[in-house]
């Protein structure tokens, strides 16, 4: 019998099991890509050579901007902002800007602020020590830039909103309600007031909206139509590997730029299944995606794809921040079963009460066993099974599906979008 050995990633390191080959139905990764040589000089030549603006230096000079804020991703999203942000910050010095007039504003959301030491890291020493970083706060510092589709209000980081120039940066995924990140995301949700956001994401069940879907979908024209209205001048967004390396860049006009950036990430992302599998072993894919149990959500409704109803989903998620939202802690406190939670949500849409839907909807009807940090009580309220390593939780579906069992394996989740063979991205 030839065993394979499984290596997950798991926070800052790995987590380890054996399986049998014969237990393996197949491993399901992104489509490998071409990184560039020197990543700093494709970035260097997005810029100079833009889709649907002109490069960033001559809109610059043109400008003369006197406020320049470039929007960046908290911790939980793992941007190779090392690569990005030099050449992008040395464009706008070289150009005239002064350093001490751009700050960056970190689009949270409703996320927390990033740590001084966790700029550090994102960003490195010379950025984080020379340039004003600033942390959106949903609820304050805000302003209101008028009338939004639906009825909504425009709300947003003021910062943000007085900016005579402003850049977004991001990665390109499927998300689950934008379709796909970057963009667009940066402002809507990522530097908007609370009840926006909270509007925003209360589409998540409108037809339409889902993972890899834009157009048709309410959520991402919503999205474009903030972003518009706030005057985004120019975006820098970066396609990268399961190890969080740049593999392309696009810069660029809002919208051109981005759908370009999206065409790639398909293509790297979505794979066909002929069949849904009794097994799925996932991976979150380690530290920031597997920071807390808000963000194991996303790699775990990919992972829910690939298995049939009745089966099990294995998850290696660390979640080191625990549930990392208190209205999700509430709600899951407040529930008995994945079905409390459904109907809750069916009765008016909460902030944060959505992220305890998306996970009842995949445990409602699947088995998710949870390697992680987290104690078996707080899985328990997770409503998944508890196995303290992965060698345990795959000899639980060994026990439970017999031997001959059938296990995809997906180790980095949060990047492959399952799809069937001939099939819709329902």
């Amino acid at each position: 019998m030839i065993v394979l050995e499984l290596q997950l990633k798991y926070g800052a390191g790995y987590i380890k099991g054996i399986l049998p080959e014969a237990n393996i139905a197949g491993i399901l990764k992104p489509r490998p890509g071409n990184p560039p040589a020197d990543p700093a000089d494709a970035v260097r030549q997005a810029l100079a050579n833009p889709l649907g603006a002109p490069p960033l230096e001559n809109l610059v000079r043109e400008r003369a901007p006197r406020r320049v804020v470039v929007i960046v991703n908290d911790v939980t999203r793992p941007v190779p902002y090392r690569q990005l942000l030099p050449p992008l910050l040395s464009v706008l010095e070289s150009s005239g800007v002064a350093r001490e007039n751009i700050t960056l504003v970190v689009a949270t959301g409703i996320h927390r602020g990033n740590t001084p030491e966790e700029n550090q890291l994102i960003f490195g020493p010379a950025i984080a020590s020379s340039y004003r970083i600033k942390n959106h706060d949903p609820d304050h510092d805000l302003v209101d830039l008028g009338p939004l589709g639906g009825g909504r209000r425009l709300v947003i980081n003021r910062e943000v909103a007085e900016a005579d120039l402003l850049i977004t940066t991001g990665i390109i995924i499927p998300h689950e309600i934008a379709g796909f990140s970057g963009g667009r995301k940066s402002v809507l949700p990522g530097v908007a007031g609370r009840s926006l956001i909270a509007s925003h994401h209360s589409m998540m069940t409108r037809p339409g909206v889902g993972a890899a879907r834009r157009r048709g979908n309410p959520a991402h024209h919503l999205m474009v139509e903030a972003a518009r209205k706030v005057g985004v001048d120019f975006i820098l967004n970066a396609v990268t590997d399961e190890h969080n390396q740049l593999l392309h860049v696009v810069a660029g006009d809002l919208e051109a730029a981005w759908e370009s950036g999206v065409d790639y990430s398909r293509r790297m992302s979505i794979v066909e299944l002929d069949a849904p599998a009794d097994v799925v072993v996932a991976g979150a894919g380690g530290h920031p995606r597997d920071i807390n149990a808000y963000q194991m959500a996303k790699p775990l409704r990919n992972a829910a794809r690939a298995v049939r109803e009745g089966g099990t989903v294995i998850l290696a998620a660390r979640c080191g921040e625990g549930f990392g939202e208190d209205t999700l802690v509430k709600w899951l406190d407040e529930a008995s079963s994945p079905e409390d939670i459904i109907k809750r949500f069916a009765r008016g849409f909460v902030l944060g009460g959505h992220k305890a839907f998306a996970l009842a909807r995949v445990v409602s009807k699947r088995e998710v066993v949870l390697v992680s940090d987290l104690s078996r009580r707080q899985t328990s309220k997770l409503f998944m099974t508890y196995a303290p390593d992965l060698q345990s939780a795959l000899e639980y579906v060994r026990h439970k599906h017999g031997d001959g069992f059938k296990a995809l394996i997906m180790p980095f989740a949060g990047l492959v979008l399952p799809v069937p063979r001939g099939g819709s991205l329902a």
